[in-house]
């Protein structure tokens, strides 16, 4: 049974009010958005037939709805930009784009012609235009680039491919100008989204990268209702980004190498009540001295403020099921595919984290495990290690900071390999910041396992510097990795311990079935204009002040559990490592 505590949050129409901040930019306010309907809805024909030449038509704060149908959608094939290459690609301030049924309503990377939607068959894939190398950019699906005030609702994105090499592949992408170590793009919305690849071959050719992805942000932005899976990278990731303004809620990831990856992304950022199962690692926010700049992932609160649980971390985890993320054959692309298999929720060289209240169980090797990150790559220029300590071999991430605390666990640490189990560590001394500390965590059974053994009383203090610890689950983070935590095969790593390690290797990586019966939003018509399709609705009310607070207001909570942005976006809420050599995304 699915486990769900989303809130109820009484609020309408989040695109309605996103638009508000843009609007009226280039029409007269008298006049109102426009709504343009891509195929057809209740045998009332659109006047679009492609999602795309909906999008080019729109101005901001328009609305581009579509009817149910496979819409395999090529529209922007921009090489001399690797990144804008996408079956559809939106610029545009303020637009709305939203299904009418989130099942029905496909935009599909695959060849026309296909027997049905998403079809996994290898001749339908398409891999892109070639670049100026002459093989092959990848592609992404659903592509926001550099445009604020943009939502993206109710539809199913799949069999968008990357190229062998790992550039492009993400089936949403709101994307704030990637590589570039500055942030490019401000309030956004997603919801009621679908993200999935039916096809795989293996790890060196193009594949499903990321499900629902995030980057060079500031936001406030919301990621809700969503569901992701087969992903050779992650299901869900939010990055480059010190103070992200996002609350990803109510997800659920599944059969990627990472359910979700955050890296270098911190400040103000929540992911909060949701289902993260059959992965690889479930959560994994990390540190890298890549193009992701600036690192780390720090999830201090800016300014020295206060987060949600009171304390001066406002990256939280929280309120999630974590359960059974043993998952060795998931799709697997880089770095991502040697993510230590077992672990449920990973700091990986992350600094000042809460992870609270969440459940934990049948995992196979970690629990929850904190670890520092020695980055071997070479950086690019725009990486300086900033948060890092510079060695000859490596930029070395201390994890430090985090507050583990109230969290159940059970039936962790099935691998049986020493350090398994509910709780570890496997760090160098914090220095002057503060260390990590574990309290008030328990187990189902009534023993808590941890590495260090009693982790809770030689780290239960929060707050102050502590000495580190390097024991059994050093070993394993090697083992499981295959020398990252050097890449190499796994079984020669785990046969140099003493005793020799178990962890599951790939034997058939594969996908899983993409779910087509998912919760569709309530209403479709909610906050859109009166048109053909919606000929009773009305623009949802909004005070004058909206669009400045939208723009400004970073995620302070209002209530617990509530942040501001929900608030202000009026999102409705009815019923939430890897290192890119060549970027992904």
């Amino acid at each position: 049974m699915p486990y769900r505590t989303v809130r109820h949050l009484a609020a309408a129409g989040c695109a309605a009010i996103l638009g508000l901040a843009v609007a009226g930019a280039s029409r007269g306010a008298a006049a109102g958005p426009s709504v343009l309907r891509v195929g057809s809805y209740h045998g009332i024909a659109g006047t679009y037939a492609s999602v795309q030449v909906a999008v080019d038509a729109a101005q901001p704060g328009d609305w581009v709805l579509v009817g149910p149908g496979d819409y395999h959608e090529s529209g922007a094939n921009d090489t001399s930009v690797p990144k804008k290459v996408a079956g559809v690609l939106i610029t545009t301030a303020g637009v709305h784009l939203r299904g009418m049924d989130r099942n029905g309503a496909i935009v599909d990377g695959t060849k026309p012609g296909a027997a049905g939607p998403c079809d996994p068959a290898a001749g339908l894939q398409q891999f892109g235009p070639n670049g100026s190398d002459g093989t092959p950019t990848g592609r992404n699906g659903v592509e926001v680039y550099k445009a604020d005030g943009v939502s993206v609702e109710n539809l199913t994105i799949c069999n968008f491919q990357s190229s062998d090499g790992g550039n492009n592949g993400n089936q949403l992408w709101f994307n704030g100008g990637d590589s570039s170590g500055k942030i490019g793009m401000g309030p956004f919305a997603i919801s009621y989204i679908t993200a999935s690849d039916s096809y795989y071959k293996d790890s060196a050719h193009g594949q499903g990268a990321y499900g629902i992805f995030t980057s060079n942000e500031r936001g406030p932005g919301v990621i809700a209702h969503t569901y992701a899976s087969n992903m050779g990278d992650s299901s869900y990731y939010v990055g480059a980004c010190p103070d992200c303004n996002v609350d990803l809620t109510d997800a659920h990831a599944v059969n990627s190498a990472l359910g979700f990856s955050g890296t270098n992304a911190g400040g103000h950022l929540l992911i909060e009540n949701s289902e993260w199962n059959d992965n690889k690692v479930g959560i994994l926010p990390n540190s890298l001295n890549n193009d992701d700049a600036p690192s780390p992932q720090d999830g201090a609160c800016p300014n020295g403020g206060t987060g949600p649980t009171g304390t001066p971390s406002c990256t939280v985890i929280r309120n999630n099921y974590v359960h059974d993320n043993n998952n060795a054959n998931t799709p697997q692309l880089g770095i991502a595919g040697a993510a230590p298999v077992g672990a449920g929720i990973e700091i990986s060289g992350g600094h000042n984290d809460t992870v609270v209240d969440n459940r934990i169980i049948n995992q196979g090797g970690w629990g929850i495990v904190i670890n520092d990150f020695p980055d071997t790559g070479t950086p690019p220029p725009v990486a300086n290690c900033n948060g890092g300590f510079n060695t000859p071999a490596a930029c070395d991430f201390v994890a430090y900071g985090t507050e583990v605390a109230h969290n159940t666990l059970g039936n962790n640490g099935g691998f049986g390999n020493p350090g398994n189990g509910d709780l570890a560590v496997a760090t160098a001394p914090s220095g002057a910041n503060p260390g990590n500390c574990f309290h008030h965590n328990r187990d189902s059974s009534g023993t808590l396992s941890s590495d260090p053994p009693a982790i809770e009383t030689l780290m239960g203090t929060c707050g102050q510097p502590n000495s580190g610890y390097s024991g059994p689950t050093t070993a394993g983070l090697f083992c499981a990795t295959g020398g990252i935590i050097a890449i190499g095969p796994v079984t020669p790593q785990c046969a140099l311990s003493n005793p020799p390690l178990n962890y599951p290797t790939p034997t058939h990586p594969t996908t899983a079935p993409i779910p087509h019966d998912l919760a569709t939003m309530p209403d479709p018509c909610t906050g859109v204009p009166a048109n053909p399709w919606c000929p009773t609705a009305a623009v949802a009310a909004a005070t004058a002040t909206a669009p400045t607070a939208l723009a400004n207001t970073a995620m302070t909570p209002v209530a617990p559990g509530v942040p501001a942005v929900a608030a202000v976006v009026g999102l409705v809420l009815t019923a939430a490592w890897r290192r890119r050599e060549s970027r992904s995304g």
